[in-house]
Parts: C-alpha cells; sequence; structure tokens
C-alpha cells in the first residue's frame, strides 16, 4: 500500500539507525509533541532501538489527554439534561471526569452519541428540531478546520437547534510553554506533520530561533520518525537549530489556506487551560462573536464547575514530559483503560495507552527490526 509499506521497511530502519548511532556523541533529549508519533515510537520499540546518547520525551499532543477536566464536566453537565443529544467521537466517551464520564451518563438516561464527523451532530440536529443537538469539538489545528465549517455551515442554513463546546488547543504556544517551563530538559521538537499540513510551518523558525532548538517536521510512519530523530541529532551535532520540513508529501510550507481561512472567519485566539499543564496564554480557540450563538458552554450556561483530578494521577507530569507511564505507581495496577485515573490512559493517542497496549508491566516491544508489521 503506497505510503505504508515503504515506510515500514526493517533495511531502511536499520539504514536510518546505523546513521543516527554515528551522528550522536554526546546526550540528546528529543521531545516527539504528537500522541500519533508516541505510539508509533512505543508499538514499533523505536526509543529502544535508539543510541543510548538520544532519549525520547513525551509530548502533550494527545487532544483528548489535553481537554481540560472543567470541560470535561461541563460536557458531562450538559449531556445529562433533558431535551439534550450529545455528540463526540468516540475516544472522549470514556474519559474521566471529576466523578463519572460519558458512557455513564448514556447509562443513566443521556441521549449520548458517537460520530464520526461534526457534519453527523449537524444532521442529527437538522433530524431533531425539537432537541438541542451539541458536539464536542475538541483536538488540535487538525480537527479545528472541520469543526469550524460545520459552525459555518449551520450558521449559513440557519440552524438554531445545533451548538459546539470547543476546547481547540494550538502546538506553537505549547512549544513555547514547554520551553519557558523551569523543569525542561528538551533540546529539539519533532513537529506533528498533520498540524503543519492545515497551519504550514511559519510558526516555527521564530521558536527555533528563540529557544536555539532544531524543529523537524515529521510524519508517523517507522521510517518517518526515524528520519525525523536522524536530521534532527544532524542539526544538534553541529549546534544549529533551523526548520525542516521530513514530510514533504503532505506538509506544504504555507499549509492550507482555505483550511486557515475558514479558522480566521469562525474562530479567534484565546487563552486555553491544559488537562495537567495549566493555562497556556493564546493556547486555543474559541467561537468568534458572530458564532457566539453556537457556543454550548454559552447555551447552557455552564459555570461554577468545580473539579478534582484523583491524588493517584500522574498524567500532568507524564504530559509534560518529566516522567514516563510506568513511572506512574498507580500504572497498569489502578489505572486500567478500564478503570483509567486520566485520559493518557483511554485515548487512542495517549502515551499511558500506549504503554498499556505496547510495554505493559515490562514486556518488551516487538522491534521494528523485526516487526512482522514492519
Amino acid at each position: 500500500m503506497k505510503y505504508i509499506d515503504e515506510f515500514q521497511d526493517p533495511e531502511l530502519a536499520r539504514r536510518l539507525l546505523d546513521d543516527i548511532r554515528a551522528t550522536a556523541t554526546r546526550p540528546w533529549a528529543l521531545m516527539e509533541v504528537c500522541g500519533g508519533q508516541t505510539h508509533t515510537i512505543i508499538r514499533h520499540g523505536i526509543d529502544q532501538l535508539l543510541p543510548e546518547q538520544v532519549e525520547l520525551i513525551h509530548g502533550p499532543g494527545c487532544p483528548v489527554c489535553v481537554t481540560p477536566l472543567e470541560v470535561i464536566d461541563k460536557a458531562l453537565e450538559i449531556a445529562a439534561r433533558p431535551g439534550v443529544i450529545f455528540c463526540s467521537f468516540g475516544d472522549m466517551l470514556r474519559v474521566p471526569g471529576s466523578d463519572r464520564d460519558l458512557f455513564q451518563v448514556r447509562g443513566e438516561g443521556g441521549d449520548v452519541r458517537v460520530v464520526y464527523s461534526p457534519l453527523d451532530a449537524l444532521k442529527t440536529a437538522q433530524q431533531n428540531p425539537d432537541r438541542e443537538v451539541v458536539f464536542f469539538g475538541i483536538g488540535f489545528e487538525t480537527t479545528a478546520p472541520p469543526n469550524a465549517m460545520t459552525v459555518h455551515q449551520a450558521h449559513k442554513l440557519g440552524i438554531r437547534n445545533f451548538s459546539m463546546l470547543v476546547s481547540h488547543v494550538r502546538v506553537p504556544p505549547a512549544i513555547e510553554a514547554i520551553m519557558t517551563s523551569p523543569s525542561c530538559r528538551v533540546q529539539a521538537f519533532l513537529a506533528a506533520g498533520h498540524v503543519c499540513s492545515v497551519m504550514g510551518m511559519a510558526e516555527y523558525p521564530a521558536l527555533a530561533e528563540r529557544f536555539r532548538v532544531p524543529i523537524v517536521v515529521t510524519g508517523f510512519e517507522p521510517l518517518d520518525i526515524l528520519e525525523g530523530i536522524r536530521r534532527t541529532v544532524r542539526q544538534l551535532e553541529r549546534g544549529e537549530h533551523t526548520v525542516e520540513n521530513a514530510y514533504p508529501r503532505a506538509v506544504r510550507s504555507e499549509g492550507n489556506p482555505t483550511a486557515q481561512k475558514m479558522l480566521r472567519d469562525v474562530f479567534e485566539v484565546t487563552d486555553r487551560s491544559w488537562r495537567g499543564i495549566g493555562t497556556i496564554p493564546a493556547s486555543g480557540w474559541r467561537l468568534a462573536e458572530r458564532y457566539r450563538d453556537y457556543d454550548a458552554e454559552h447555551r447552557f450556561s455552564v459555570d461554577g464547575i468545580t473539579t478534582r483530578e484523583p491524588a493517584a494521577c500522574r498524567s500532568g507530569e507524564v504530559l509534560q514530559g518529566l516522567i514516563k507511564p510506568h513511572e506512574c505507581e498507580a500504572f497498569g495496577t489502578t489505572c486500567t483503560p478500564r478503570t483509567p485515573l486520566g485520559a493518557t490512559m483511554v485515548s487512542s493517542e495517549g502515551a499511558c495507552a500506549a504503554y498499556y497496549l505496547y510495554r505493559r508491566l515490562g514486556t518488551p516491544p516487538t522491534p521494528l527490526e523485526a516487526s512482522p508489521v514492519a
């Protein structure tokens, strides 16, 4: 299959690994921003194949994981109200709020539905004019354009019983927050290719120059990751700090201008709280004033939410790259995908979920060089 098999070739993987081993002469700490990249790394054992000088730090690039607990609790309150049809992607249903999740709300009689597109939720609103239909709009720059388009379409068609609970976040301010943290050990970044396919690369050179860190835009297949690491280590060894595009088959420097135009029309930049991290200035989007009637928080007046994180959950430290998932005392014992303490254990892009699936309780993964998938 094009762009799959050729990016999982074990012989090419060995060559890239040999190049990385020959290049790295000092300890380097690299952060992959995206949770999808984290799953590729752990599934194929890429971090264990790298030379000991190269450490991969897992970043906060899981959109489900960083959705703040307050927003989850607002979703639960809205979903439990009579006359509401609450629509969400499936990976949000088991994300724990303060005392329950959307699955439990559905079990208690709430009309919670899994959809595969925000347009499915809009269609549901058209089919149920006597009900309020709410779509849970979360994610990074990748999922923001279709959500923006759906609100734009609802406004254009005059569909008044549709609204969106918005919790969108942006990658560049998160990189800035990571680099300004007193505990930061990150020396380079593997940037998320799908984000850059939408937004382009214009925001990254200033970050690379300010913090003197290489930023390499990287894809999601094993060879994508290894090529991104190879380029990053080469820059570090040379004392360089530029932005490189190692994912040209999907990313153009200017991104997708049409998607960006839709984002500028429907959303406006705002401060956003990240679960386990805190508030990062200008790191999110909210609906612009002309679309404020479609804001579920405004429509349902869900204020005064009091939240509480489980004391045993260290997902915030995982999201900041301060610990690896298995270093949390609850990992694989009191915290599992069936009984999660934090979103990092249940999201399809969560680091804890990756470790549980592919490296649970110290079980070594099947490395890329011997993997039947490769």
